[in-house]
C-alpha cells in the first residue's frame, strides 16, 4: 500500500532522514519508533508533502506521491493525526469533527461518517456542542482521531498519540486501533512508547539517527537485545 525507498528528507539543507525505507501493506498495524529526534516527524511530513525528499521516493497504492501537494495527498487517502492533537480551540467539537471530512470524497458521505465515528466514540459524542478547547487532554486526542476517520482515509497515520496522556488513557487510545482497522483502514504510528505500540503492531521499524536500524514484527522487537537495551532499559 504505502512504500518509502531510499528517502533523504530534512530541513533548509540538513539531511534528518538518510536513506530510509519502509513498507505499509492493507490492513497492518506499522509503527516507526525511537528516541524523540531520531527522525520520526520528519517521516511523517515527508509522506504528507510537507517536506520534500530530496532523493528517493514514495509510492502510495502504485503511484508516485513524493510530487504532490498535502491536499492532494490527502485526496489520495492518506490523513495525519498530527502531534499535539492540533484541534480549532474556539469551535465546536461538531465542526472539528465537519473539518475533517473537507476533501471531495468525504463530503458526499459525511453524515454516516459521522455516525460511524460517534458510535465509536461516545465521550465525543457527549461533547458535540463545546467548544474543543474545553476538552479534557484525552477528550481532545479522541476528537482529533474521530476527525481523522472524517476524511474517509486508506491510511491514518498518527503521531505521537500517547503524548502528555496518563497510562490510563493511553491503553484506551490504542485500545481504539482494533476498531479503525475494522474500518477498513490501515494504520501507520510514529511513536516514543515503545512498548504500547509495538505491542499492537503487525510490524515495526527503530529509526535512530536518521536511519532504520532494526525492523521486524512487533514481537521480535519488543524481544530485541538492543531494543530492551537502549529503550526499555533491560
Amino acid at each position: 500500500m504505502l512504500k518509502l525507498t531510499n528517502v533523504h528528507s530534512g530541513y533548509d539543507g540538513t539531511e534528518v532522514l538518510r536513506g530510509v525505507s519502509i513498507e505499509v501493506k492493507k490492513g497492518e498495524v506499522v509503527t516507526i519508533v525511537g528516541a524523540n529526534g531520531a527522525g520520526k516527524t520528519t517521516t511523517l511530513r515527508s509522506l504528507c508533502g510537507i517536506v520534500k525528499p530530496s532523493q528517493g521516493s514514495i509510492e502510495f497504492e502504485g503511484q508516485r506521491i513524493d510530487g504532490k501537494r498535502p491536499d492532494e495527498i490527502v485526496d489520495a487517502g492518506i490523513t495525519l493525526i498530527p502531534e499535539g492533537r492540533q484541534l480549532f480551540p474556539f469551535i465546536s467539537v461538531r465542526d472539528n469533527l465537519l473539518m475533517g471530512a473537507y476533501k471531495k470524497g468525504a463530503r458526499a458521505g459525511y453524515k454516516q461518517r459521522l455516525e460511524q465515528v460517534l458510535d465509536l466514540f461516545p465521550r465525543v459524542r457527549e461533547r458535540l456542542d463545546q467548544n474543543a478547547g474545553s476538552l479534557s487532554g484525552g477528550e481532545q486526542q479522541m476528537v482529533a482521531i474521530a476527525r481523522g476517520l472524517m476524511a474517509d482515509p486508506k491510511l491514518l497515520m498518527f503521531d505521537e498519540p500517547s503524548l502528555g496522556l496518563s497510562p490510563l488513557l493511553v491503553s484506551q487510545v490504542f485500545g481504539i486501533i482494533d476498531k479503525i482497522l475494522d474500518l477498513g483502514t490501515t494504520v501507520l504510528i510514529v511513536e516514543q512508547n515503545i512498548v504500547h505500540t509495538l505491542r499492537i503492531a503487525h510490524r515495526g521499524y527503530v529509526l535512530e539517527n536518521g536511519e532504520i536500524a532494526l525492523s521486524g514484527t512487533g514481537q521480535e522487537l519488543l524481544d530485541n537485545p538492543h531494543v530492551k537495551r537502549a529503550y526499555l532499559g533491560l
